[in-house]
Formats: C-alpha cells, structure tokens, sequence
C-alpha cells in the first residue's frame, strides 16, 4: 500500500498472503509520528497508581500536565496519586540548574502529604542541564526518613516501552525492604494490573473466593508497605506483560518467585487465569473452588451474550493498543460476540506475540506493529473495519472515519476486566457499531 512508509514493510502482514516474519522491537522510523510515547510517559504510567506514594516531576509544567490522571487507577484509600505535581523548571533553572529547587520542593511536599515514598520523575530538559536528581533524592532521604527514588526517564532516551524498564527498576528498590523472607503460602502478587474502573476489585473477589492471599497489587490500588513486602508472595501473576514483566524478571532472579503470564479480558482468558493459580498451587480444593466459580459466571453470562452475538454478527473490528497480550484477549473477546477481527496491532508486541495473534486471526487479517495514524487510516479503510478498538490517540481517526469507537486504554471509565467486564465489552461494543448516528455520517 502506498501508505507504508518505506523502512515499514516488514512491520505490516496480511495473514495467508505475505511469507515474511513480522519485524518488531525496533525504534520508530523518523517521520512515521508514531503512536507510541516516550520514557518518561512509560515509566509515569506504571508508577501512578501507586495511591500513598507522592509523585513529583522534575521538570517543566508541561510534562506533568501530559501525564495528570494518565490512568483511570481508582484508590480504595489513599488519594495523594491523584495529585500532580511539578518543579515547574524555566529558564532560570535552565541557566542556573535546578537541584535547589527540586530539593526544596520535596521537602515541603514531604511535609504536607506524609507520604510513604517519593518517585522523582527525570525528564528531557534535567539531563539535558545536567542536575544530579540521585544526589538531591538521597539528600532529602536523610533529612525526611522518607524513600526518595530516582526515576531516571529523559523522554528522548527511548520508547514508551524503555520507560516501563526504568519503572520496574525503581520498584525493586521498594521490594524486599520490610518483613521477612518467610515465602506465605497459597500467596500471589497480582503485577501489571492498574486497577482502571475499579477492575482490581473484582479480580480480588474471584481470587479470594480460591482461597488465594493476595500479597500486594503492583501498582494498582498499590501500596508502598505492600510491595515492600511483595517478595513473600508464592507467585507473581503478570497482566500487563508488556509493562511489567521486567519487574517478575527481576523479582524470580533476586527472589526466586515464579511468574505467571495472564489476561483478564475475556471468558478464555479469565478463566486460565483462575485455573492456572490453581494448578501452579497444586490444591484440588483450590481448583474446585475456581471451577465452581467460573461455572457460575460463565452460565449466568453467556446467555446475556447471545443477544449482542446475534445483533452483531457480521460486523468486522480493527485492534490496535499498547500490549500485545490485550490485543490477543480481544481477538477472542470479538469472536464470542460475533466479530471478526480484521485488522490487529499493538505498540510493543514481540515476535513470540505476534504468531500468537497471527494463528488466531483469520486469513486476509491484517498484522501491524508501531503503526502511524495515516497508516493505520488506511489500513482500517481498506479492510471495510465498522468498529476501531484503542486508545485516546486512536479515537479521532475512528470519528473522521465514521466509525464506532471502542476505548480500551488506560483513560476508560468502564470496566472490562473479568467476567462482568466481558458483559461490559459486548454492550459497548453493540453500543457504538449500532448507533443509529452512523446513518448521517459516509463510511
């Protein structure tokens, strides 16, 4: 198509017509604007939902403004995540440099908020100055009692994806801090989920109902105390993989806790989900627990689900997010209700992802990693797509297109996560490819 870039071919496949392997993993090509963020974008993401912990960027109004209430990670206590703050760095910190200010910022912010640590967020213009954060950070350490941890995630250093490593780095310097090494048995950390439209509550319920003990939430309604603790846990189940597996890594090497890869959207998945904690424990009693469980959700949704599945049939679905293993529970999730996935991709899928994805997909499916907006207008266009699944960059080319929109990123407000989220995902998605304003508009 013309609307591949040159440099860009190897990263677009259409199943059962092209033979090569999709080339992913690599930097954007310069000029494609790629839909994917920069580290410090990355980084602020994971850390956010951290509810008890203070947040400070350090540098201008702008990067702090990008990123304010970046997730809908709602708290079931602490709010202070909520809050947004900033050195505010401008040209005389520029000239001057900026450790003074940034010192004097956490020391007031420490004292207001009584937080349980402090993340200091690094951005462009502090390396491009040269202000020695890690220095004033333990500076402030001494002088408040308080954990002060560098986030060192100059924008311009990477991709959204190299600011998740950075992340899952300062996390470890919280985990294994407090308790003993005793490993708690039947235990998980549930890493990777954000707690978005309140999802974390409902995976709680279901594990809990198992007879499982949830250690910490990484980062999700998390805790500072709890991940400090995390290195008890028997097991770290890991969501979002493409965020934070890193973290699990890091945490089977220094620890020796296993980790498990899972998504919880879905019938499929959720279900794996519930079944794989339950055989990683080898507990019968666990198991049936989890079978009753699923039993009873599944037969008290799936004739909920008929009603959509008939009413969409035929309808066809473009996926483009930023974890791959989403987008392959989407796949599925479509195909429940009755629509065909004709278009998939993702901002930071692997190789391993991608075969994933393309055994799933149907012949003609159109495959793509680190797609563009101009791309991915013609992508959806040449496919005859009536519904485009993503994220907050991706939610105007559905509405010049005409089309429906499903918002599945981190800003939604609607659960999708678990059994009722699966409900959820049919309405929304019957709700937007049946509306009746689509008669006005030219697809």
């Amino acid at each position: 198509m013309e609307s591949i870039l040159k440099g860009r071919q190897n990263q677009v496949l259409t199943k059962g017509t092209d033979s090569h392997e999709l080339s992913c993993d690599k930097s954007s090509l310069a000029g494609s604007v790629s839909q994917r963020a920069c580290v410090f974008c990355g980084s602020r993401v994971v850390l956010y939902p951290i509810a008890d912990a203070l947040h400070l960027v350090h540098g201008p109004i702008g990067c702090a403004a990008y990123t304010w209430d970046i997730r809908g990670a709602l708290s079931s206590g602490p709010q202070i995540h909520r809050l947004s703050f900033s050195t505010d760095i401008k040209e005389q910190q520029v000239v001057f440099g900026g450790e003074k200010t940034l010192k004097n910022a956490l020391i007031e912010l420490i004292a207001a908020y009584n937080p349980k640590a402090a993340f200091v967020y690094s951005t462009c213009i502090v390396d491009l100055i040269g202000d020695d954060v890690e220095s004033v950070c333990k500076e402030v350490t001494k002088i408040t009692g308080i954990d002060v941890i560098t986030v060192q995630a100059p924008g311009f250093a990477g991709t959204k994806k190299d600011g998740y490593k950075v992340a899952c780095d300062s996390l470890m310097k919280l985990v294994g801090t407090k308790g003993t090494d005793e490993t708690i048995p039947n235990s998980i950390n549930i890493i990777g989920d954000f707690n978005l439209a309140g999802e974390l509550y409902l995976l709680r319920d279901y594990y809990e109902k198992m007879g499982v003990h949830i250690v910490a939430t990484i980062t999700g309604d998390g805790r500072v105390d709890a991940i400090r603790q995390s290195h008890k846990a028997a097991l770290n189940i890991v969501q979002c993989s493409g965020s934070m597996s890193n973290l699990a890594v890091q945490m089977e090497k220094k620890y020796q806790i296993p980790n498990m890869r899972v998504s919880y959207f879905g019938i499929e998945d959720m279900s794996d989900a519930l079944y794989g904690v339950a055989r990683f424990f080898n507990n019968q009693e666990m198991m049936d627990k989890a079978i009753d469980l699923v039993r009873n959700e599944v037969s008290d949704l799936l004739p909920k689900l008929e009603f959509y599945k008939k009413a969409l049939k035929g309808k066809k679905a473009a996926i483009y997010v930023g974890g791959a293993f989403k987008a392959i529970s989407l796949i599925k999730a479509l195909r429940m209700v009755g629509v065909k996935t004709v278009v998939v991709g993702s901002q930071t899928g692997n190789k391993e992802d991608y075969l994933t994805m393309k055994n799933l997909s149907d012949e003609g499916t159109i495959l793509v990693d680190d797609t563009n907006p101009l791309e991915l207008t013609q992508l959806v266009k040449r496919t005859n797509a009536d519904i485009l699944i993503g994220g907050v960059k991706e939610r105007p080319i559905a509405y010049k297109l005409g089309l429906g929109f499903c918002d599945h990123n981190h800003e939604r407000k609607l659960a999708l996560a678990g059994y009722e989220g699966m409900l959820n995902f049919a309405k929304e998605i019957y709700a937007t490819a049946m509306s009746p304003v689509f008669q006005f508009t030219k697809k």
